[in-house]
């Protein structure tokens, strides 16, 4: 097997780079203003800091580490450096490719990158494939759309199978394409046997408060089918 990655670490940042993309990549291509009219806003979950490129590799989804509630009004950008094995857009990287290689359905990663911001802090970037003509769990809610939440459920119960923690599991990061991913896996991390279920239960109850706010406005009986039908498949 080769590498599964390229490093370029600098006194003032670094990236990680597919093997595939090392010839045409550019350091430029964290910067949505590099790309002009190739970029895309994404404006639905991107924080405002998330893109569509349409760049001449192919379709790519480009997302700046932000902060959300609170700790974003103050910091949003601006997380502390620590050393570079713990840079958030690394550690997302890593895991994506691992995951990735395992033929479990997340982004194809392409990139990862950050820079350094005086002596403390620094800021994260990451770049994967884009996944086609894809749209949000929250949007396949009707009456017809049990089969696909069903599917849902199948979906994390795989990623659960192999001990993989998602640590952002909500209506949002649930994509559904010509199969189910799972998508944005900053702090995500892949947990031993050993320790027990818990985190599962976990998982479960954020995304089960994911689906009471983004489907609130919905009849109650069919809110619970769907959730009902997303328990099913997880069980199956």
């Amino acid at each position: 097997m080769g590498k599964e990655y390229i490093k370029h670490i600098g006194a003032t940042g670094g990236y990680l780079v597919a093997p595939s993309f090392e010839a045409s990549f550019e350091e430029g291509w964290f910067d949505p203003d590099f790309w002009g009219d190739l970029a895309d806003p994404v404006s639905k979950g991107g924080r405002g800091a998330a893109w569509f490129i349409h760049a001449a590799a192919g379709d790519l989804l480009l997302r700046h580490f932000c902060r959300g509630g609170l700790p974003g009004r103050f910091l949003r950008r601006d997380y502390v450096y620590t050393r570079v094995s713990q840079v958030r857009s690394f550690v997302e990287f890593r895991l994506l490719r691992k995951l990735y290689s395992q033929g479990l359905p997340v982004p194809e990663p392409i990139a990862a990158g950050y820079q350094r911001h005086g002596s403390v802090f620094y800021h994260a970037s990451i770049l994967m494939r884009r996944i086609p003509n894809a749209i949000p769990l929250s949007d396949h809610a009707g009456f017809s759309d049990m089969g696909v939440w069903q599917d849902a459920g199948a979906c994390i119960r795989r990623f659960h199978d192999v001990g993989v923690y998602h640590a952002d599991l909500n209506c949002m990061n649930i994509l559904v394409s010509d199969q189910i991913y799972l998508i944005d896996f900053d702090r995500g991390r892949i947990i031993s046997g050993g320790k027990g279920s818990d985190w599962k239960k976990a998982n479960i109850n954020r995304l089960k408060r994911s689906v009471e706010k983004l489907l609130g406005h919905l009849d109650a009986s069919l809110r619970e089918q769907l959730w009902e039908s997303l328990l099913s498949g997880y069980r199956r």
